[in-house]
């Protein structure tokens, strides 16, 4: 069952850091067209076309980005893009090699960012994102191209490719986070945030003392800053820094002039308001990341937008929810797996292999964790470690436990696995009332209205039973090195 993607060939090849060759938006579009994959369409509507469109390209992992130029009913020169973490520029995206594999993107991802140092960003007092202020009665969010993504939205988000900027109010902690983001009327959107997030944090402790939060939305820009925003960090990381640590230099950021909260001086769209406390409308329904419409109709705060700033021709970054396998999935794949692989090697579980947080469970839902088996009871700390450390904690589902010849990111091999080395009376653990989200379709309706929000894990060991993992019957297919010796030798004869 191995193949030349297995976890044991993983490691050869990610010894380097990242080399990232943009700034920006509109450099990472240069190098996307180097590489043969960007489409330009012109003149689609916000109101179906462009979530039509959506649908059909953000499924197909070697499909171009697309961007949306003069769309209907909008200025001209404000444009939308999609897709932009498939093909070759997924891996350029990250900064490596474009001819890598899953496996060995998302190591090399763990391993660069366990050598960064958080660089501080640096305040300064101008950037391509000061090109245009509007404030006053100028303010009107509802003219950039933000679509209707899925026919039974409550109305158009213009945030699914954004994150938000907030800071808590007690220690001064920056935080990014990624919520979705909805329009209601020129100057206020809202964006609806689970509980225990960090910027739902922070919006309930200004609520707790009856004031209002500030806060920034950055609608596109450095593709980076948004992966930083997708990635659960630690309380107390400030991602703008971290960013900077990846990069190599401090991210030049502007000043808000009503919130005082540093955005990215080359981002493309900025909105800069205050979430008030009680003040609140109707938000939803939307479709979300677990493929279903999760949450109802609700109230949900607002922000009251003081100032947009945007460049020139500004470019929004669109990262709709689909049902997964979708491009939400994958590029949430990449970056969760190697957070998930160094919160289980910091916990102190020994010789982790491969870490694959599956695309088809959103990221989130089936995570296939390849080890070195080491003594008995390895697998099964290793799959309650990965269950309830703080990446898998949220939302999760199923942890599947594999030997190391089994690659965990090839869903084919991660299920033979488990269908053939585990025993379903005896190689399952559950774990019960487990930190979840309104938008788990499984949990009762009647348990959501009470705000009963948690759900149950099973932690599968399907690895071979350790006290005999010697007399298990042999694999009948060559190891990884010889996979990919056959592979080069014959690969004229399928090509």
């Amino acid at each position: 069952m191995a193949d030349t993607n297995t976890a044991a060939a993983v490691g050869t090849n990610t010894n380097v850091g990242a080399r990232m060759t943009y700034e920006d938006m509109r450099e990472w579009i240069k190098e996307a067209e180097k590489l043969g994959e960007v489409r330009v369409v012109d003149g689609l509507s916000w109101e179906s076309d462009i979530g039509e469109v959506a649908e059909v390209v953000l499924h197909d992992e070697n499909a171009p980005c697309i961007i949306f130029d003069n769309v209907q009913g909008c200025p001209p020169g404000f444009r939308m893009l999609i897709n932009f973490f498939a093909g070759k520029r997924r891996n350029m995206t990250m900064g490596f090699p474009t001819d890598w594999n899953k496996l060995e993107l998302t190591d090399a991802v763990h391993k660069h960012m366990k050598s960064v140092k958080p660089i501080p960003h640096k305040i300064v007092k101008s950037g391509p994102i000061l090109e245009n202020v509007l404030e006053g009665d100028d303010i009107d969010v509802e003219k950039f191209p933000a679509p209707m993504w899925h026919d039974k939205d409550g109305g158009r988000y213009i945030g699914t490719g954004s994150y938000n900027i907030t800071r808590d109010p007690e220690s001064g902690w920056i935080n990014i986070g990624t919520y979705r983001v909805m329009i209601q009327s020129k100057n206020e959107v809202g964006f609806y945030i689970s509980p225990g997030k960090h910027g739902r944090i922070h919006r309930d402790k200004y609520e707790a003392n009856g004031e209002s939060m500030p806060a920034c939305i950055v609608l596109g820009g450095d593709l980076m800053a948004f992966l930083m925003g997708c990635t659960e960090m630690p309380p107390n990381e400030n991602e703008l820094d971290i960013l900077g640590g990846y990069r190599g230099h401090a991210i030049e950021c502007i000043e808000g002039k009503h919130t005082g909260l540093p955005f990215p001086a080359n981002a493309e769209i900025v909105l800069e308001g205050f979430i008030h406390p009680n003040n609140r409308k109707l938000e939803g329904p939307f479709g979300e990341w677990t493929g279903y419409y999760g949450s109802d109709v609700r109230p949900e705060p607002l922000m009251e937008i003081k100032a947009i700033y945007h460049r020139n021709d500004p470019i929004i970054l669109g990262c709709p929810p689909l049902r997964p396998p979708d491009e939400l999935a994958r590029y949430r794949a990449v970056t969760r797996s190697a957070a998930l692989k160094e919160n289980i090697i910091k916990a102190g579980v020994p010789d982790v292999q491969g870490v694959w947080a599956h695309e088809c469970g959103t990221a989130r839902m089936l995570l296939g964790i390849s080890i070195k088996q080491r003594y008995p009871g390895h697998a099964m700390q290793t799959g309650h470690v990965a269950a309830m450390c703080h990446l898998g904690a949220y939302a999760g589902k199923y942890v599947v436990v594999v030997d190391d010849d089994i690659d965990v990111s090839n869903l084919e091999e991660l299920i033979w696995a488990m269908i053939t080395r585990s025993d379903p009376a005896t190689s399952i653990d559950i774990i019960h009332n487990c930190w979840s989200t309104p938008l788990d379709p499984r949990i009762p309706p009647d348990e959501k209205a009470k705000g009963n929000l948690t759900n149950s894990r099973a932690i599968i060991d399907a690895c071979r039973p350790f006290h005999w993992r010697d007399e298990f019957p042999a694999v009948n297919s060559p190891p990884a090195e010889k996979m990919r010796e056959f592979a080069e030798k014959w690969k004229h004869l399928v090509e």
